[in-house]
């Protein structure tokens, strides 16, 4: 069982289409974070470029994993005593690119999690540009003796993902995002992060872009469901403390998962 507890970050920024200023706005959201006492800090999906709407200059613009942008998140892991958690356009074949996240300390790449499943819904095509992640597996890191697990955006629509990071020791999920402004999505997110939460009876940990294109209200979501520290729709960082001992309470008095009865199979 997970002992300890951990000071986490969210930071709600808007990444744009130019590597380099993503890069300095990541770096001055750290340095804030960590002087508010983050060990863990998490930015959105397509932190390292963004592009709206998306085009062929995400295969330009993408990066190896042990690119730029990651090189830049474990000098600030280094330099801020955190670990870091954020979106990257990782290159690819065939003019597509990866979904990348990464989790990052002062000694490079902790875990990395590539998006499973892509936004083809709601009049977008992710999978236009983006290459799907393999299935299988759980891309879990700990910090402060509490196990994340990372998934993004479109995967909170599908437990199973959050189930299996549970499965392979998760306390807490981690969550980077641009979940896409339109009709009631703002309560789709609020309605899914809580979800995820109670049936994980896990903490959720989850970073949005803001407004005009993301949806905002990044959050800390703990394992009954309620948001515990959380950002309004522009730019932000809302920081909560996860404790292990919570988890192992809530699941003590709700042993939904002990007591579940059906495996993940997937197809």
């Amino acid at each position: 069982m997970s002992t300890g507890s951990v000071t986490v970050a969210v930071c709600q920024f808007a990444p744009v289409a130019d590597r380099a200023a993503n890069r300095e706005r990541i770096g001055e959201l750290v340095a804030r974070a960590a002087a508010r006492g983050a060990r863990l800090v998490v930015l959105p999906e397509y932190s390292s470029y963004f592009v709206d709407p998306m085009d062929e200059t995400l295969a330009v613009q993408a990066e190896d994993l042990d690119g730029a942008f990651t090189q830049e998140l474990t000098r600030l892991a280094a330099e801020h005593g955190a670990v870091i958690v954020a979106g990257l356009v990782e290159r690819a074949d065939a003019g597509r690119v990866r979904n990348a996240v990464v989790a990052v300390d002062a000694t490079g790449v902790l875990a990395v999690y590539r998006k499973q499943h892509l936004y083809d819904a709601f009049g977008q095509t992710e999978s236009r540009w983006i290459e799907p992640g393999e299935i299988g597996g759980a891309a879990t890191f700990a910090v402060d003796g509490l196990t994340f697990g990372l998934m993004t955006c479109y995967d909170l629509r599908v437990p199973e993902v959050a189930r299996t990071r549970v499965d392979a020791g998760a306390d807490a999920l981690v969550v980077p995002a641009e979940w896409v402004r339109g009709p009631l999505k703002e309560h789709h997110w609020t309605t899914l992060l809580a979800a995820r939460a109670i049936e994980s009876t896990s903490y959720v940990v989850a970073a949005d872009h803001p407004g005009p294109v993301g949806v905002g209200h990044s959050a800390v979501v703990d394992p009954q469901g309620v948001v515990v520290a959380g950002v309004g729709t522009g730019e932000g960082i809302a920081v909560a403390e996860l404790d292990a001992g919570t988890v192992a309470r809530v699941r003590e008095v709700n042993p939904a998962l002990r007591l579940r009865r059906y495996r993940v199979v997937p197809r």
